[in-house]
């Protein structure tokens, strides 16, 4: 079933009104607005103007190693998605997306709250990454890297950055403009090899492989680091 289906059914009105309700943003499943006829199972908490329809299950939290080609989505019709990646039996959000040819750290839960709290760029989260480029790595480029660069028209926060090898360093972001790393890069006529997240806050990959999970507490997202 989807949501507007679920509407429909709960309200006993029309299609029309419940695509109206999703549209304006008036339902919210797991605590996050809801897409038009997004899937919906008896494990997602389910919220209409306030009033909560479907109390669901008890939130989960994983850390979990996004491998290189899977893309961030949970859109079904997309190739290589993650609906396809994980194992899990209920919905699950990635909180802190990662293009398609980025590797790392995701998380991932069914808490509307923590989503919103690790997501958005102005609670200043830090996330650190591994990253290697195709050529030497100038002192000039890390000072640059570390100060700002910018890129879509605005100036990039000041990073913490590491310089880790000839051609890799790690980066400390608060961060998450599309693209970021990648674009940064560029504007410095490097070209990034390989990209991997590698901490959010104060949960690291820890020995995860591509495609592994793990299991984590919800006191982890408030520690901070």
């Amino acid at each position: 079933m989807n949501i507007n289906e679920f509407l429909v059914k709960r309200f006993h009105f029309s299609k029309e009104k419940a695509s109206e309700m999703v549209q304006e943003n008036r339902v919210f499943i797991n605590g996050i607005k809801a897409l038009q006829r997004q899937d919906v199972l008896k494990s997602d908490c389910i919220e209409a103007n306030g009033e909560l329809l479907q109390a669901g299950l008890e939130h989960v939290y994983y850390a979990y190693y996004k491998p290189r080609g899977i893309e961030c989505t949970l859109n079904a019709e997309i190739e290589n998605n993650l609906l396809q990646a994980l194992p899990f039996d209920v919905h699950v959000y990635p909180v802190g997306r990662l293009d398609k040819e980025s590797e790392g750290l995701l998380l991932l839960t069914n808490d509307g709250k923590i989503y919103k709290d690790i997501a958005f760029s102005e609670n200043l989260k830090e996330k650190e990454y591994l990253v290697e480029v195709d050529k030497a790595l100038t002192e000039d480029a890390i000072e640059q890297l570390a100060s700002g660069i910018v890129i879509m028209g605005q100036r990039t926060r000041p990073a913490q950055v590491y310089k880790v090898s000839d051609r890799s360093f790690r980066i400390i972001l608060t961060q998450g403009l599309n693209r970021q790393i990648r674009r940064m890069c560029y504007k410095l006529n490097y070209e990034v090899t390989m990209l991997k997240r590698i901490r959010i806050t104060s949960i690291e990959l820890n020995g995860l492989q591509p495609g592994e999970f793990r299991e984590i507490s919800k006191a982890f997202f408030y520690t901070s680091k």
